[in-house]
């Protein structure tokens, strides 16, 4: 079984196909897979999904790339959205200081407050965190959201700032990056990290792994990134699978029976 813990199916890259690609994982009975909201679009559209496909839950967020859209209004409507029966936490969140725009602030600000609402939610956290590690932990310990965890999606950062994650309860999402040839922090993070607190994630349709690089990414792929921690882990990449699904489970708080 796969646990897809973050993957973007409302992306328009899934224009043509999303119907018949998803039909066919719900078919396999080898799939769950988590919806991330990045705009508030995306974030209806996530739940939509998760209503629509057993198989599917959602997350509800703001991206740092949509922090200028934070308001009043759109806290209100996030807080509705994550009443659904299927949402399992409040992401993406976070930092990119890659970019300018929008500006350093504005980003913090929604960041922060999207933390804050997590915390009256009682979710789990999706955080997105690039060229951002210092401002990310600070606000992280500052709003108290370690008491309810959550994920470091795309993690990028050195395996110094994935031992601070791990002790503030998070979990260390890993994808595709990880079979990449320039990959060199992450093969020494997955080493880092014991295999508990490790989940597996697309960020589809982007960050295709290995022999599929540059092309749209999708659930199916991510054994390829099970068989890479296998090989830095030594152990099977079945082992791999199902200890990340379990892992998925405990962080999100799902506690079906399967």
């Amino acid at each position: 079984m796969i646990f897809d813990t973050h993957a973007h199916y409302d992306d328009d890259a899934f224009s043509e196909d999303r119907e018949e690609l998803l039909r066919k994982f719900e078919m396999s009975g080898n799939y769950r897979i988590v919806n991330i909201g990045a705009s508030m679009e995306g974030s209806r559209e996530s739940v939509g999904f998760s209503k629509k496909y057993p198989f599917f839950y959602c997350a509800v967020g703001l991206h740092p790339d949509y922090a200028a859209d934070f308001t009043e209004e759109t806290r209100a409507e996030l807080i509705a959205l994550s009443k659904a029966e299927k949402c399992v936490a409040i992401g993406e969140i976070g930092l990119d200081y890659y970019y300018e725009d929008p500006g350093r602030e504005i980003q913090k600000k929604a960041f922060f407050e999207q933390l804050l609402m997590a915390k009256e939610c009682a979710l789990p956290v999706v955080i997105h965190s690039r060229e951002a590690a210092k401002d990310t932990m600070d606000l992280i310990r500052e709003s108290g959201i370690a008491q309810y965890g959550g994920i470091m999606h795309c993690f990028s950062y050195p395996p110094e700032i994935a031992r601070e994650s791990l002790n503030l309860g998070f979990y260390i999402g890993i994808g595709g990056a990880l079979t990449f040839k320039n990959a060199r922090k992450l093969p020494e993070v997955v080493e880092f990290c014991p295999l508990d607190r490790i989940v597996i994630e697309t960020d589809c349709p982007y960050m295709a792994p290995v022999p599929f690089r540059g092309k749209r990414n999708d659930s199916s792929y991510l054994s390829y990134v099970c068989e890479k921690i296998a090989e830095i882990k030594g152990i099977s990449a079945e082992e791999v699978e199902r200890i990340t699904f379990e892992n998925a489970r405990k962080v999100y708080h799902i506690n079906e029976k399967e």
